[in-house]
């Protein structure tokens, strides 16, 4: 009865999405090879009447809904104090702006810090065990790590030996019963019990020096079986590098996986946490517009340096020193495969200018990276672009690589795989040409990619990726027009960009106002944002994520997820969508704390510090603290206020007519006479967060 009727609060989004559609949300699965955007062109501009302004409050919730992962309680009151301008302008220069609290919670996760080997070393994937276990490889030096490698190599072994076939077709070793399994469990558990007891009654800084002396079987039964409050303990009082051993001993063979869970629980602290939102929001958009998919072999162990010294670093400086550097960076050279490029006539196929008897290979481009960098990176698909330019894109690009992408390496330019001779493309002809610092090979790529930076469909292709991400999905051509102006007469700068889009008229105008859908990110994000929610368990919150089909950093096709309307707002999107809300409200969220009252509490608060307010409001009503002091019974009246409070609180305004019947109908079907104040908060809030509204920004 419940679901059926949440998902009639999707009545009210019918109308503005057309072409929504009641399929479950699921990213598109297209090859990196084949997977292109489907751009719209711009429609012709038409003769419209003048825009109605937003007032300054209106402005002021713009910013917030735009350029934050949604506006915390009270501070579209502190931002009005300070200034929506000075606010977005502190808000460009993020590194004037502490962030010490969310520094404090990512020191859980210190691959988030880590080189790629780094990181590969402390969580190998199974090439890696595979070639200790074989005497390939050493064991490491550090004891801690080589205690990790011995648990690891355990593990692999012990998984090999249950593969392994006797020439009669029969298991070479007999394979455990399920009591025989079950037995085993039971034994490990009580061995799990025991050694923790035996590891608390050690001071801190020696109990993991007494872990990694235990005997393997003994480990592995205590990093997988120890549980409840003894584990929470335990991890609580491991520093985070011993925390990160724990986990590795206690995953299965070839735990580099591991590092993408670090990165993802990350993402979502950031966009929940960090005062720079700005720069975590344009950190979002645009490893969206140079995705890479961290399933993709190695990119596993890069994507962590790919956006931390790529995408975050560049978030707001110049366009060309941002497509500079995703072309160099190893993430994307093993995503789009251009670290397999060779030059046709290059050495390293075999052809030897100074040998006339040299013979040819067939190895040659993989014109991947070549295709997308100019389609979905730059000037677009309508770019004017053709085959043959692909094609000598690709040649220019050749020895531009990866050095040992197994093992955590660089990027690197081959001139041994390098194309040699001048190449026609772009109506350019390129030419090695002497850089400081760069081999003459290389230099052709940074001279292709310097001409695709500074062009001007590359200028409106941008510009229009920005305002459909902050404006409207279909956005108006007379602003694109003006922020391509704007990117070619600053260089690309990415900051001045932003400054004429939120200067607009169309960017300040009620006909832009709450009209883009959030993404199942920006929606979890602001359902802890808007309601004071610490995230106490991130990883709960990715696994929600992929539920509601955005996996993050899994977006398989070079498009990246998505941004617009009719991808993500669908009749099994709401009923998910609602799904959460009343799983985080009745606390049944993986542990995650929520306290609706305190959600009120801070909804009263925020309308008490609206400067207007003592000239025109009255003294709170009596229910509203019946609501937030006692377990009763909720009157009719009651309810009404604690929804209007919570509708502005979180929405930042009234809600329709229709959803709030909607919402009153939802009240009498599930809330009884015996139904508690905090039960009813629970169920309105709920509501509030599943409601059409709350779904746009």
């Amino acid at each position: 009865m419940r679901l059926v009727l949440l998902a009639l609060l999707a009545a009210p989004l019918t109308p503005l999405f057309s072409q929504s559609n009641d399929t479950a949300m699921k990213p598109a699965q297209k090859t990196p090879a084949t997977a292109h955007a489907k751009q719209a062109k711009p429609k012709p501009a038409a003769k419209e009447a003048p825009l109605a302004p937003l007032s300054v409050h209106e402005r002021t919730v713009q910013l917030l809904n735009r350029f934050t992962f949604g506006p915390r309680p009270g501070e579209v009151e502190q931002v009005l104090a300070l200034g929506a301008d000075k606010w977005f302008e502190q808000q460009l220069n993020p590194a004037s702006i502490n962030d010490d609290a969310l520094g404090k919670r990512l020191g859980d996760f210190p691959t988030l810090n880590m080189s790629p080997d780094q990181a590969l070393l402390i969580f190998p994937d199974r090439g890696t065990i595979q070639a200790v276990a074989d005497g390939k490889r050493p064991y490491p030096a550090d004891p801690n790590l080589a205690a990790l490698y011995e648990v690891q190599v355990y593990k692999l072994n012990k998984d090999l030996d249950n593969k392994k076939i006797n020439p009669d077709g029969k298991p070479a070793f007999p394979q455990p019963s399920d009591a025989e399994l079950a037995e085993q469990k039971k034994q490990d558990q009580a061995t799990a019990a025991r050694i923790a007891g035996d590891l608390f009654a050690l001071p801190r800084n020696q109990r993991m020096a007494a872990l990694i002396k235990l005997p393997v079987p003994e480990r592995i039964a205590f990093t997988s079986y120890v549980a409840g409050d003894q584990r929470n303990l335990l991890l609580s009082e491991f520093s985070p590098r011993e925390r990160e051993l724990f986990n590795a001993m206690g995953s299965n063979v070839g735990a580099s996986y591991q590092i993408g869970s670090e990165l993802s629980q990350a993402k979502i602290l950031r966009a929940i946490l960090s005062e720079r939102q700005l720069q975590e929001v344009m950190t979002d958009f645009w490893f969206n517009h140079f995705n890479v998919f961290i399933g993709k072999d190695s990119d596993q162990w890069y994507t962590t340096s790919y956006e931390r010294d790529i995408i975050r670093k560049h978030a707001l400086g110049k366009f060309r020193d941002l497509l500079l550097a995703t072309a160099t960076s190893p993430a994307m050279m093993v995503y789009l495969d251009n670290w397999l490029s060779i030059g046709p006539d290059s050495l390293a196929n075999g052809v030897n200018p100074a040998n006339p008897n040299s013979k040819k290979g067939n190895r040659g481009l993989n014109e991947n990276y070549g295709r997308e960098v100019m389609e979905l990176h730059t000037v677009g698909v309508n770019g004017g672009y053709s085959q043959a330019d692909v094609t000598a894109l690709s040649a220019v690009l050749t020895g531009w690589t990866v050095d040992r992408p197994n093992q955590g390496g660089p990027f690197m330019f081959d001139p041994k795989r390098h194309e040699p001779g001048p190449k026609q493309w772009f109506g350019h002809t390129i030419t090695a040409a002497s850089m400081p610092n760069m081999q003459p090979g290389m230099s052709e790529g940074v001279q292709a990619l310097t001409i695709l930076a500074a062009s001007p469909k590359t200028a409106h292709f941008i510009s229009y990726k920005l305002a459909q991400r902050f404006v409207a999905d279909d956005p108006p051509p007379a602003l694109v027009d003006r922020m391509a102006a704007t990117f070619l007469s600053s260089d690309g700068d990415i900051k001045a960009v932003l400054r004429t889009l939120v200067q607009s008229p169309e960017f300040n105008s009620r006909k832009y106002f709450r009209n883009k859908v959030k993404t199942p990110m920006e929606f979890i994000a602001s359902a802890f944002r808007t309601t004071a929610t610490d995230p106490a368990n991130p990883g709960a919150l990715v696994q929600t994520l992929r539920t509601m089909g955005m996996p993050l950093y899994f977006a398989l096709p070079p498009t990246g997820y998505y941004i617009t309307a009719d991808q993500w707002m669908n009749s099994s999107a709401l009923v998910d969508r609602l799904n959460f809300a009343y799983s985080l409200t009745e606390n049944k969220l993986a542990n995650q704390k929520f306290d609706s009252a305190h959600v009120l509490a801070l909804g009263l608060m925020s309308q008490s510090n609206v400067a207007d307010h003592a000239a025109t409001s009255t003294p709170r009503p009596h229910y509203a603290e019946t609501l937030l002091s006692t377990n009763e019974p909720v009157s009719a009246s009651g309810q009404d206020v604690a929804l209007g409070v919570l509708e502005n609180s979180l929405i930042g305004g009234e809600v329709s007519q229709q959803t709030n019947q909607l919402i009153h109908k939802q009240i009498d079907q599930l809330v009884t006479p015996t139904t508690s104040s905090s039960e009813t908060l629970n169920l309105l809030t709920a509501l509030v967060m599943g409601s059409p509204e709350f779904q746009l920004r």
